[in-house]
C-alpha cells in the first residue's frame, strides 16, 4: 500500500513539473513574440525620437475646427501683414497725381479757364447740369468743375470734327458772343447767325434762304430756342453750350460752361476753332487766346 501511494505521489509531482515546464515555455514564447513586435515597431520609427513621439501622442488633444469667421479673421490678418510690406501710394497723393496729369493734358492751362470765368454758373441748376457742378459760392452761384469743362470741350471738338463746314451752322443771339462767333466762322467756314436767326430757314423749303444742314451749334437754348426747335423738327444734330440753368434735353453733344460772358464764350469758340481747323487740316491764322477774351474788337 505504501509503495502504491508513493507511486501516485511521484506521478503527481512529475505531472506538476511538466505543467510548470509548459507554462514557462509558453511565457518565454510570449515574451519573445513581444520583443520581436517591439523590435519591428522600433524599425518602423527608425530615426524618430520615440520618447517625444510617445509623449506627444499622450498629450495631444483634438483641435477644434475653425469657424468661418475665425478663418476670415486669420486671412485678413495675413492680408494686412502683406499689405504693410507693399509700398502703396496714399489715396490723396494718387488723386493729386491724377489732377496734375489732367491739368498737363488740358486744352489750355487751368489758369486761363479761371481768368475767363468759364467755371461760373448761375443760381439755377437744372437736373441735367447737377453732375457737373462742383459747389456753390456764398452768393449762391453754382461753380462748374473745371476738369469736366475741359473734358466736355475735348468731346465737343471731336464731335464737331465729324461734320464738314458746309453741313454746320452756328447760332449765337447773345451779343457777348458775337465777336468770337464771327471769328470762328471766318476761320472754319461754318455759317453763323448772330443778331437774328431767320425763322424757318431750316424747315421751310419754299424760302429762298432755305438751308439744309446736319448740325446746329446752339450757344444758349433759351435765347436760341427758335433755331434749336427748328433743328429738332428736321431731325438734325445739336451741339449745345450749356450753362447751369440750361437743359441738355434734345442735344446730341454738350459743352459745359458759362455762356453769358464774352470772355468765357471767347475761350470756347477759340478752342472749337483751333481744334476743328487742326482736325480738318485747315490752314488758318488763328489769333492768340488774348484776342478772343479781350473786350476790344
Amino acid at each position: 500500500m505504501a509503495e502504491v501511494k508513493q507511486d501516485k505521489t511521484n506521478a503527481k509531482s512529475q505531472k506538476d513539473s511538466d505543467i510548470k515546464k509548459q507554462i514557462t515555455k509558453e511565457s518565454l514564447d510570449s515574451i519573445n513574440n513581444t520583443n520581436q513586435s517591439d523590435e519591428q515597431s522600433e524599425e518602423q520609427f527608425e530615426g524618430v525620437d520615440l520618447a517625444k513621439k510617445a509623449e506627444a501622442e499622450s498629450l495631444a488633444t483634438e483641435k477644434p475646427k475653425k469657424t468661418i469667421d475665425e478663418k476670415k479673421k486669420e486671412l485678413l490678418k495675413k492680408a494686412k501683414k502683406i499689405s504693410e510690406k507693399v509700398d502703396v501710394i496714399k489715396t490723396e497723393e494718387l488723386k493729386e497725381q491724377i489732377k496734375i496729369k489732367k491739368r498737363i493734358d488740358m486744352l489750355i492751362p487751368l489758369e486761363e479757364y479761371v481768368k475767363a470765368g468759364i467755371y461760373l454758373g448761375t443760381k439755377v441748376v437744372t437736373p441735367g447740369m447737377r453732375p457737373f457742378v462742383y459747389r456753390r459760392r456764398a452768393d449762391g452761384l453754382a461753380i462748374f468743375n473745371t476738369d469736366l469743362i475741359d473734358e466736355k470741350l475735348k468731346e465737343g471738338i471731336e464731335y464737331l470734327s465729324k461734320f464738314g463746314s458746309e453741313e454746320i451752322i452756328l447760332v449765337c443771339k447773345r451779343q457777348a458772343g458775337w465777336k468770337a462767333a464771327n471769328m470762328f466762322s471766318n476761320l472754319t467756314g461754318i455759317r453763323v447767325f448772330t443778331k437774328k436767326y431767320p425763322a424757318g430757314i431750316l424747315t421751310n423749303t419754299q424760302l429762298p434762304e432755305f438751308f439744309e444742314n446736319k448740325l446746329t451749334i446752339i450757344t444758349d437754348a433759351w435765347l436760341d430756342k427758335n433755331a434749336f426747335n427748328d433743328t429738332l423738327k428736321v431731325n438734325k444734330k445739336v451741339l449745345m453750350i450749356c450753362d447751369t440753368n440750361n437743359s441738355s434735353k434734345g442735344a446730341d453733344q454738350i459743352i459745359i460752361g458759362n455762356n453769358k460772358s464774352a470772355k468765357s464764350l471767347g475761350v470756347i469758340f477759340y478752342l472749337l476753332a483751333r481744334g476743328y481747323c487742326k482736325a480738318k487740316g485747315i490752314e488758318a491764322n488763328i489769333p492768340e487766346l488774348d484776342w478772343w477774351v479781350s473786350e476790344r474788337e
